[in-house]
């Protein structure tokens, strides 16, 4: 399913949204990220995929690799150490603490007795426990049902205690929420909700990094982006509004076209399109792409959407899972990718939508598009990586070296 916003603006990009998002801000954060020994110093890989391209029928598929910016295998490494920095400056003010002292571990000491929670489908929750590991705080992690066994025991080699629920994602993070108050944690989540704004704002900002690279990369400038459309995962909302709106503010009234994808179970900013408001998803919020099972978008992330996404569509578990293995196969001039069920989604998206005539004539997706997608995962649960795509995510990698080596001949 697709459905065009309504509220969407190609106008520069409003004052008023600066307050929450902005380009100088993310630029901050992305000076500290520099500092942290878990991220790489290089930017990710911006692929481009010309056989994929052809396949499709567009002039220009483009995709950005996060599984490697980290050994914590996703996009999420980004947000949850920036919103950790910030709470922490914000706690104690009058210490002057230096944001780069922080996330090189040097103020250990001083944190012992802080600790922070956070409900997670994986990768937020193990990006917030490595972080914490880091800056020397403690971390709980709260995990729902369909959380796997895998990804918890991920999220443990970070030192984080784990707590689990029986219920799901949304039900995680009430509990989060009721543990933090009843023991005075601290909430460090990438989804808002009322009262609670400032640390999911951190997070969307952090993300900003992903936005900045591919600006470079793709020789994009202010007049002219590189790219007419933009295809970003949805989940509670967090990504597309830290990417899009970095994008609209240095393109402005020329910013891409931007599409949201979600699962067809997961589809609460499918929703929110529909009702104008932050809704909830009508589905059993069960997805394979565990990253984006979320139930409710974020209010504050729904307030950048908004007037910013123009397209949102949902997709099937099978769509993805198709993607999955097509960007792992890789042809002569494709690279073959490892990535994850989540990190899929935006390309299964424009697979969808290329098969459907009247979507992509909807959307203005024709043979002179230039098209961006992100993987803002690899194998983050290896075993389901291999059930997925037949094959493991090392054999995948090995036969990546071998493409890579034989394009530099």
């Amino acid at each position: 399913m697709l459905i065009a916003n309504k509220h969407a603006s190609h106008t520069d990009y409003p004052n008023e949204l600066k307050t929450m998002l902005s380009v100088e801000s993310a630029e901050q954060s992305r000076a500290w990220l520099k500092n942290w020994q878990l991220l790489s110093s290089f930017a990710t890989p911006l692929w481009d995929l010309p056989d994929a391209a052809a396949r499709l029928g567009v002039a220009r598929l483009s995709i950005k690799d996060e599984s490697v910016r980290s050994p914590l295998g996703s996009f999420k490494a980004l947000g949850a150490p920036i919103a950790l920095i910030r709470l922490i400056l914000r706690l104690w003010p009058e210490h002057d603490l230096d944001p780069k002292g922080l996330i090189q571990g040097r103020y250990k000491a001083m944190l012992t007795n802080l600790a922070v929670i956070s409900a997670t489908d994986g990768n937020h929750g193990k990006a917030l426990a490595a972080a914490a590991q880091t800056l020397g705080c403690n971390c709980v992690i709260v995990l729902h049902a369909n959380v796997s066994a895998e990804r918890e025991q991920a999220i443990a080699a970070y030192g984080a205690q784990i707590i689990r629920i029986r219920g799901n994602y949304d039900e995680s993070v009430q509990e989060a929420a009721r543990l933090a108050k009843e023991n005075g944690w601290h909430v460090v989540s990438d989804t808002s909700y009322e009262g609670y704004e400032a640390i999911p704002r951190d997070v969307m900002q952090g993300y900003g990094a992903i936005a900045a690279e591919i600006v470079e990369q793709s020789g994009s400038h202010a007049d002219e982006s590189a790219f007419t459309h933009v295809f970003l995962q949805g989940g509670v909302g967090g990504l597309a509004a830290g990417l899009a709106s970095y994008l609209w503010e240095i393109h402005g009234r020329k910013r891409p076209r931007f599409v949201v994808v979600e699962p067809q179970q997961a589809d609460c900013l499918y929703q929110s399109a529909l009702q104008g408001r932050a809704a909830k998803a009508t589905g059993s919020v069960d997805s394979v792409m565990a990253g984006l099972a979320c139930g409710e978008a974020s209010p504050l992330a729904w307030k950048i959407l908004e007037p910013c996404i123009d397209d949102f569509m949902t997709i099937s578990d099978e769509d993805a899972i198709g993607a999955m293995g097509r960007l792992a196969a890789g042809t002569g001039a494709d690279i073959p990718l490892v990535i994850g069920e989540s990190g899929a989604a935006g390309y299964a998206g424009v697979e969808v939508v290329m098969r459907h005539s009247q979507l992509a004539r909807a959307i203005g997706l024709n043979r002179e598009s230039r098209v961006l997608v992100i993987s803002t995962e690899g194998a983050t649960a290896p075993s389901l990586y291999s059930q997925y795509v037949g094959e493991t995510a090392d054999s995948v990698l090995a036969r990546q070296a071998q493409w890579l080596k034989a394009a530099v001949r």
